[in-house]
């Protein structure tokens, strides 16, 4: 699942290009009795002169040929060239209470199910050019002019230099970190309890806990008060304001506690310099299975899925609803990229409801294709209180929208 992020140049420039790339088509008027190059058509010759002499003139046809050839040749070459850019495109739905290549998207066990009708579709896009392979200069002039596509400098979805492997290993680890938070958050939305701890994954360049928390430790305390969030860590040191705190971790089954000074991070904020990670114990078990689609993005529609999966009744009631946007364990949706092809996407699948990052709003407005109602959320519970009325055949024209739409 691919990324926009904006920077490419306007459709103003693409009809100019397009004509100065192009051969001007010559409207040809043939006199009666002439051929195509104004000789007679009869006897081969022109006022009774021997037929040799019309060589130089057919030497210069056929050099005006051969430079057009020529022409035409490098503008085909000049065409097929690789260009720094990635093209976005609408790519399929899934319906996250439905079925991918034979087998529930979603599979629950150890706990009852209950099956659900209508459609809760995540939203993917197609991504060409990057590590996926290059892009042609007609491939991203083709794409300007497409409103369904956007095209972007290749290093605003991909750092310099990220290979092929390296850009699906990432989609693959956000898609599985996604999945996780997915089930976190519902099962919070449904007041379900589960284990959850926090887990240092590795260090930032010139951390301040360098040489204190070491990556697979696990947080227990800070100042004394249990971690059982990042929220209570960065309350604790935003509380401090800089002042060194006690940090309690368990590492190879063992409590170790080390003394740290936060670090400012340059924007007022201060830090310990770990990147951390959840580690959840849930009571059943949730697979999600996928193929080909990576990215976070989908993190909200898994969430729903599992909340009318696990719950009575058809929580849709039928309706065709599509949406998109990150999830956090704590239900709180995050903006996404390709907002306007997961728009398209989605109407051409069939919805009529789409639920949207609310950071995604200045994105939104004016691009809702005709038929599709683009609803703003900023959590988990707000989205499900959206599919909820839509399910119960209630008025959603008051839910919140996009300013603008």
């Amino acid at each position: 699942m691919t990324t926009t992020r904006g920077g490419h140049p306007s459709d103003d420039h693409a009809p100019e290009l397009f004509t100065r790339g192009l051969p001007a088509q010559t409207g040809e008027t043939r006199v009666p009795g002439t051929s195509a190059h104004g000789e007679r058509a009869d006897d081969g010759t022109a006022g009774g002169a021997p037929a040799p002499e019309r060589a130089p003139r057919d030497r210069k046809v056929s050099a005006m040929l051969l430079a057009g050839m020529s022409a035409l040749g490098l503008g085909i070459a000049v065409g097929t060239l690789p260009v720094p850019y990635v093209v976005e495109s609408p790519g399929p739905t899934y319906n996250t209470l439905g079925e991918s290549q034979g087998s529930p998207v979603i599979s629950i066990s150890g706990r009852e199910t209950y099956p659900a009708k209508g459609n809760l579709d995540l939203t993917t896009v197609y991504v060409d050019g990057g590590p996926n392979g290059p892009v042609s200069i007609l491939d991203a002039f083709s794409a300007w002019v497409d409103p369904s596509k956007a095209v972007h400098p290749v290093e605003l979805l991909y750092p310099t230099g990220t290979t092929r492997e390296e850009a699906e290993e990432q989609s693959s680890v956000a898609m599985t970190t996604s999945q996780e938070n997915a089930v976190a958050s519902a099962l919070k939305e449904l007041d379900i309890p589960f284990g959850q701890q926090l887990q240092a994954a590795g260090l930032s360049e010139n951390s301040a806990s360098d040489g204190k928390i070491q990556p697979g430790d696990i947080l227990k305390t800070i100042n004394g008060k249990d971690i059982t969030s990042l929220a209570v860590v960065q309350e604790e040191l935003a509380a401090g304001n800089g002042v060194p705190v006690s940090v309690a971790v368990e590492r190879d089954g063992k409590s170790v506690t080390e003394t740290i000074t936060p670090q400012d991070n340059g924007e007022g904020r201060f830090i310990l310099g770990v990147m951390l990670k959840y580690l959840f114990t849930f009571p059943f078990d949730v697979e999600i299975s996928l193929e080909k689609v990576g990215g976070p993005s989908a993190g909200l529609m898994f969430s729903l899925g599992i909340i009318d999966t696990v719950t009575p009744g058809d929580l849709t009631g039928g309706k065709h609803i599509a949406g998109t946007g990150t999830i956090s364990p704590d239900g709180l949706v995050g903006p996404i990229g390709g907002i306007e092809q997961k728009l398209q996407g989605a109407r051409a699948g069939g919805a009529t409801l789409f639920l949207a990052p609310a950071a995604n709003c200045q994105e939104v407005a004016g691009h809702i294709p005709d038929g599709l109602q683009v609803v703003r959320v900023e959590t988990l519970a707000e989205a499900r209180d959206a599919v909820e009325r839509a399910g119960n055949g209630q008025d959603t024209s008051g839910l919140p929208a996009c300013p603008g739409n």
